[in-house]
């Protein structure tokens, strides 16, 4: 079988940051990382300028390409939303479905695992209806019910097929025992859109929770003699996700959140992405009408409505807030396949060639996909 060589300024394994390696391309498939100093004297190595990367795991993507999950749960609109992200170097994503009645659910549960097969399919997210009424942000208050046999049921449908599951519940309407319930199932269990104490966090947490969900946003806030939800999330060793738009929050808080965490590797940037992602500037989602205007989502009563960002977007964020470029990285592949169990997906090695990113030195996307014919023959 024959094998290329091709090395970059930069190699990202999924979780260190190398200098002077090659990565092995032999049948499509990243074979081997190596120091160059190691290769046999007289190998061809293409070298390319930049970085080269796996491509990136988002675990929270409504839509993509003009469609939402939740106004077209199915298998068509799934690989729409997979399409529309990987242009933007996402490889590997869950798309999420947020509020709604139970058909839309079902419906959506049934599509993602219909869908396991796409490339980048890797799961779902359920976000909602399980969420406090008075954090639910753009989502449906009418919608909105406490944590049912029916979820529980179609989670452990889910689980018993082997599709990996992240539910976002708030502990307010999902009591200890049903999260519970939900990690004995196999999920992962994360809490969001909550108005939950510091204390009640904690216990969600003890119960089998182990992510927070879009911290800082839709959940109560830090204060000094209250910690709340995001106070408890920040000093946790749960997985907190972020969207790092710099509209949803201060590039000052990601910071400081990065920095705060008892554990490393425990932030997760996701893009929380809506249907304009690689589609139209607007949409309709429960009958309001939604805008992008200055790269933020409006709703009709002015609330933010979901992102308009993808995760190489977020990356170059990350990056510009004084997150070091190995950290942001981390956050975009190896945080979220670790959160997952999923880090096989996400790790460069054994990776297919059409999910390796190159980035040039200012991380400006280059390619998705990474071919010997792409590149100019190393100089000697």
């Amino acid at each position: 079988m024959t094998e290329h060589w091709h090395s970059a300024d930069q190699v990202f394994d999924g979780r260190h940051l190398l200098t002077r390696h090659g990565i092995c391309l032999s049948g499509g498939i990243v074979s081997a990382i190596k120091p160059l100093a190691a290769l046999p004297q007289g190998t061809e190595v293409t070298h390319h300028k930049g970085l080269i990367t796996p491509g990136f795991f988002d675990i929270q993507v409504n839509g993509g390409g003009g469609v939402l999950l939740n106004t077209s749960p199915t298998v068509e609109g799934v690989a729409t939303i997979l399409a529309a992200h990987r242009k933007f170097g996402t490889t590997a994503l869950l798309p999420t479905v947020i509020t709604d009645g139970p058909k839309v659910l079902e419906q959506a549960a049934a599509a993602c695992l219909s869908a396991r097969d796409l490339p980048g399919a890797v799961g779902i997210h359920i976000e909602g209806p399980h969420i406090s009424s008075v954090r639910r942000g753009t989502h449906a208050n009418h919608l909105v019910r406490p944590m049912d046999a029916a979820t529980l049921s179609i989670v452990g449908d889910l689980r018993a097929a082997g599709l990996p599951v992240l539910i976002t519940v708030a502990p307010e309407v999902t009591a200890p025992a049903q999260i519970s319930q939900l990690r004995d199932l196999g999920a992962v269990v994360s809490i969001g859109h909550t108005d939950a104490s510091a204390d009640m966090v904690q216990a969600a947490l003890s119960a089998g929770a182990t992510g927070m969900t879009h911290l800082f946003n839709a959940m109560s806030p830090m204060l000094h003699r209250e910690p709340g939800a995001v106070g408890a999330g920040i000093a946790s060793d749960a997985w907190c996700s972020i969207i790092a738009d710099g509209l949803h929050v201060d590039p000052i808080m990601i910071a400081i959140a990065v920095r705060a965490r008892p554990l490393p590797d425990r932030m997760v940037a996701i893009s929380d992405a809506m249907s304009t992602v690689d589609g139209p500037d607007n949409f309709d989602l429960y009958g309001q009408h939604i805008q992008l205007r200055d790269g933020r989502l409006y709703n009709e009563e002015g609330s933010l409505a979901g992102a308009h960002l993808t995760m190489h977007g977020a990356l170059k964020n990350l990056v510009s807030y004084g997150v070091s470029r190995e950290d942001a990285l981390r956050m975009c592949c190896h945080n979220p396949g670790q959160m997952m169990g999923l880090w096989d997906r996400v790790r460069l090695l054994g990776r297919v060639a059409e999910d390796v990113l190159l980035l040039d030195s200012d991380l400006t996307l280059r390619s998705v996909g990474i071919a010997r014919e792409i590149a100019a023959p190393n100089p000697a």
